[in-house]
């Protein structure tokens, strides 16, 4: 029993250090949530620049929160840790389907791939404003592209049937992805049956005009 307050002091030691490192990873999931999200709206707002900016930044955010927690696997496989990374993954990916450029990948972001899945899900379903936004001015063939982008990351997905205590809720946002991706499916086809029927009017008045004429 004479080694007993030295024992208690090295566990003391270690969990205080436990504790600091995990107020420091909900501070910078915090942090890292809201460059997201800040991002996300640059490239709706079709701000460019901005949104590469961002991305730098999310991504510096990301590689620091990662670091904060290496040495404490509960920590970095903990709720708070990957809901960050999720919405990391997200703000990268979404902004690659906007711009039409390659998807990166879970290992060029390190993140695990459930995580990953997750981010993929959710930046799928952020297409729907962007193809709103497009069909609001005009119809043209990028809303369809990130529709059938949409429609190629639900299928992809939908190949993933695990547990949720391994794929930290992807049904959950599948099914969700799902659903927003059939809304947006018949936004798409009443914004292109509305395009028709203008135009069709419009040949009409034509020949109406010339047959008077």
């Amino acid at each position: 029993m004479n080694n007993l307050d030295s024992i208690g002091d090295t566990i003391r030691t270690e969990l205080e250090m436990k504790n600091a490192a995990r107020d420091a990873a909900l501070t910078q999931s915090r942090l890292l949530i809201r460059y997201c999200a800040n991002t996300i709206k640059s490239v709706h707002r079709k701000m460019w620049d901005e949104a590469k900016e961002g991305l730098q930044t999310v991504k510096e955010a990301a590689n620091g929160l990662i670091e904060s927690v290496k040495d404490y696997p509960d920590l970095y496989h903990s709720g708070y840790t990957q809901d960050a990374l999720k919405e990391y993954v997200e703000a990268f990916v979404t902004y690659a389907l906007v711009r039409g450029e390659p998807l990166p990948g879970s290992e060029e972001l390190g993140v695990p791939g459930s995580t990953y899945l997750n981010g993929l899900a959710e930046a799928a379903s952020e297409m729907r404003r962007t193809i709103l936004d497009i069909i609001r001015t005009d119809h043209d063939e990028k809303a369809e592209r990130l529709l059938e982008d949409m429609d190629t990351i639900y299928n992809l997905l939908m190949t993933f049937d695990f547990p949720d205590a391994i794929t930290y809720g992807l049904r959950r946002r599948v099914d969700s992805l799902r659903g927003v991706a059939e809304r947006t499916r018949g936004d798409l086809t009443n914004s292109l049956r509305q395009k028709r029927l203008q135009a069709a009017l419009s040949n009409l008045e034509e020949r109406l005009k010339d047959t008077l004429e």
